[in-house]
């Protein structure tokens, strides 16, 4: 009997044990299971009963292609034997197959809205399963974060189902063809949105920005602006981001300023941080842009450049370059970075552009706290004593300074 009685307590105490972890609120499980991949939170049903459904309503999903091919992959390389090339296609449809199935199977067994939804895949020519997956959001769900990566390949066209997500805070795209039409009614909630080598041409761009008036984060790294010879259009562009915090763009899309413009674009007033990668000072107007933003932006708490290691810089000095973008540093002299507390220079060489660039904003930024660099000088202790003599202020700041 007494062995028994112990046998009951134990069982007890295992069951208040699973009964801690089974009676949390549901958001706590829902919080824990988004922490996992989506397979091992399906995987869940099989503990108890209880849990046979509580990954179903979990708000969050993520499919990633590369996880399927990693657990494929382990059977390739157990299996040392050369496959042919029809073999391989064959065996990367299957896994696309797997992929889709796995996808389907979710949302079917959904028991609850959608709110994330992310899918980083390689798209095949067609691209049909991923236009039904987007449409079944559109019209089942309210989803607020969307994230399409299409990993290298810019042959999928975003339908046009992904523009009446109206409840969407966060919008990602990588890698895709972006074309909103001119019946697109905007996106009023969307309060991020990243364009990452992304294509889509100017007049749509613009039209989808002004139909986003809550945006507050925008990061813009497209693939053929360089190749558009439209009439600059940055008075449009500053009108459609009145109300921007943060700004990320890199240095193709620069060519939409003309060094020379009669009149300034709409400043923007709220614009907190901003960076631009691939900052080039060869033939395109990275560094007209650059003036007009720091012209227009007079609230700047963080400036971030990352310098263009391969923008000839030779050829600019037989340009007789150096002039003109002196006469542009002249044009904005009166620029004044009044709340501007950091600046960081990524691949900074040291050459007379650059260093003409940053005087320019260590003279306008009374207030500057932090100073980071990244930087190209090999060794040259002519250099270093020179960068540290400039950064050397007639006031306390905290400098800090990182070689590559």
């Amino acid at each position: 009997m007494k062995a028994k009685r112990l046998s009951k307590v134990q069982r007890s105490s295992r069951a208040q044990r699973v009964d801690r972890i089974t009676t949390l609120p549901q958001t706590i499980i829902e919080i824990i299971l988004c922490l996992l991949p989506i397979e091992e939170a399906a995987r869940t049903s099989i503990l108890s009963r209880e849990w046979r459904f509580k990954w179903t309503t979990i708000p969050k999903l993520v499919f990633l292609e590369d996880t399927v091919k990693m657990s494929t992959e382990k059977w390739h390389l157990s299996n040392r034997k050369k496959i042919s090339e029809l073999e391989r296609e064959r065996r990367e449809k299957e896994m696309r197959c797997k992929l889709f199935y796995a996808i389907h199977q979710v949302l079917l067994q959904r028991q609850a809205t959608i709110q994330e939804f992310t899918i980083s895949i390689y798209p095949d020519e067609t691209c049909f399963e991923i236009d039904q997956i987007l449409l079944h959001l559109s019209r089942n769900h309210t989803l607020k974060r969307l994230t399409l990566d299409f990993l290298g390949c810019n042959s999928y066209r975003l339908p046009l189902c992904v523009f009446s997500l109206h409840h969407l805070t966060d919008l990602h795209l990588e890698h895709c063809y972006v074309d909103p039409k001119p019946i697109f009614n905007g996106l009023g909630s969307l309060v991020r949105l990243t364009l990452n080598e992304t294509w889509i041409s100017k007049k749509p761009l613009l039209h989808l920005l002004s139909g986003c008036p809550s945006l507050k984060s925008l990061c813009v790294k497209l693939e053929n602006q360089i190749h558009e010879n439209r009439n600059p259009s940055i008075m449009k562009l500053f009108k459609c981001l009145t109300h921007i915090e943060h700004l990320t763009t890199w240095g193709y899309i620069t060519r939409i300023v003309q060094d020379w413009m009669p009149e300034l674009p709409p400043s923007l007033i709220h614009l907190k941080y901003f960076c631009i990668e691939e900052l080039c000072f060869g033939p395109s107007n990275g560094f007209a842009f650059l003036g007009v933003l720091l012209k227009c932006s007079p609230n700047l708490e963080k400036i971030t450049l990352e310098i263009e290691t391969d923008d000839g810089y030779n050829e600019i000095e037989s340009d007789n370059r150096e002039e003109k973008f002196s006469l542009i540093l002249e044009k904005y002299s009166d620029v004044w970075l009044e709340h501007l507390s950091e600046l960081e220079i990524l691949y900074y060489r040291n050459v007379k552009l650059e260093l003409d660039l940053l005087k320019f904003i260590l003279a306008r930024s009374p207030n500057l706290k932090k100073v980071k660099f990244r930087t190209w000088m090999f060794g040259s202790r002519e250099d270093l004593k020179m960068l540290r003599t400039l950064l050397r202020p007639p006031r306390a700041r905290l400098i800090e300074f990182i070689f590559v």
